[in-house]
C-alpha cells in the first residue's frame, strides 16, 4: 500500500467511533500519526490499541474549547508539527422549531458548530507557522438540502459549509486547505442517538440496528447500497493528501447520488 500520509500528522475529532474511527484506521495505513480525540476513554484506548503505536487517544469533549486546544497541543508536543485536522465530531441536535430551549440551542451549536470554529482557531497558528496545513470539516447534506436533518442540525451544518469556505480564503495564502465533506445515507450510530447511546448499548444490539440501517439506506440514493464510513475517511484522505492539494474552499458531496434526487429550485 502506499503510504499518502507517510511523515503527516493529524488530529481527528470524534475519532472513537463511526467515521472519526473509520479515517483514524485509514489514516494510519497510510503512514499519519493521529491523534484520536473523542469523550469515550474505554472504546478510544482501545481504537488506539488496535491502530497501533502511531495513534494516540485524547479524551476531549469538543463543546469545551480548553479541550480541543488541548489535543491540538498534543499532537504538537508528541509529534512536533499538525499537518491535518479532521473537525469531524457530531451527534444529534435538541430541540425543534417550536420545542427547541436555549439549553438545546447551545448544546446544539457547541457541539456542531462551535468545536469546527474552536478546532480551527487553534490549529491554524501552528499551520500557519509551518507554512502548510489541511483542514476538513465534517459538514452534512442537510447543510444544503431540506428534510435531511433536525432543525438545528441543519442550521449548525450550513454554517460549517459557509464557514469553511470564508476560512479556505482567509488562510489559503499561508498554504492552508480548508474544505468540507457533506455525507448522506451513511451508515453510522448517529441515526440512533450518536456515541453516547452506541456506546451504551451491547455489540449484539449495535450490530442489529447498523445492519436494519444499511438495508434502509440503501433504498435512498440511486447507489443500490448503504454508504460506510470508510468511504467518508476516503474522501478525507483525498483532502489530507498532497493529491488534494489544489483543492481549497470546497464542500465535497459524498452521499451517492441521493442530492440528484432533489429538485433543485422553490
Amino acid at each position: 500500500m502506499s503510504k499518502r500520509l507517510e511523515n503527516k500528522v493529524a488530529v481527528i475529532t470524534g475519532g472513537t467511533s463511526g467515521i472519526g474511527e473509520a479515517t483514524a484506521e485509514v489514516f494510519a495505513a497510510h503512514g499519519a500519526k493521529v491523534i484520536i480525540a473523542g469523550r469515550s476513554e474505554e472504546k478510544g484506548a482501545a481504537v488506539a490499541k488496535r491502530l497501533g503505536a502511531n495513534v494516540v487517544y485524547q479524551r476531549t469533549d469538543v463543546t469545551l474549547e480548553a479541550d480541543i486546544k488541548a489535543a491540538i497541543d498534543l499532537a504538537v508536543s508528541l509529534f512536533g508539527r499538525l499537518d491535518c485536522l479532521f473537525n469531524n465530531a457530531g451527534g444529534p441536535d435538541r430541540g425543534t422549531l417550536e420545542t427547541v430551549t436555549p439549553e438545546d440551542f447551545s448544546y446544539s451549536m457547541n457541539l456542531l458548530l462551535g468545536s469546527v470554529v474552536f478546532g480551527m482557531k487553534h490549529a491554524a497558528p501552528i499551520m500557519k507557522q509551518q507554512g502548510s496545513g489541511s483542514i476538513i470539516n465534517n459538514s452534512s447534506l442537510a447543510a444544503i438540502r431540506m428534510n435531511q436533518g433536525g432543525y438545528l442540525y441543519s442550521a449548525a451544518k450550513a454554517a460549517v459549509t459557509h464557514l469553511t469556505r470564508f476560512a479556505g480564503h482567509e488562510l489559503g495564502p499561508y498554504g492552508i486547505r480548508v474544505n468540507s465533506i457533506s455525507p448522506a445515507a451513511i451508515a453510522t450510530p448517529i441515526f440512533w442517538g450518536g456515541s453516547e447511546v452506541y456506546n451504551m448499548l451491547t455489540a449484539e444490539d449495535n450490530a442489529r440496528k447498523m445492519e436494519k440501517l444499511k438495508r434502509n439506506l440503501a433504498k435512498a440514493t440511486p447507489l443500490p447500497r448503504a454508504g460506510l464510513a470508510v468511504d467518508i475517511a476516503y474522501a478525507a484522505l483525498f483532502l489530507a493528501s498532497d493529491e488534494g492539494s489544489f483543492v481549497n474552499c470546497h464542500d465535497l458531496v459524498v452521499d451517492g447520488g441521493r442530492s440528484s434526487l432533489f429538485r433543485e429550485g422553490p
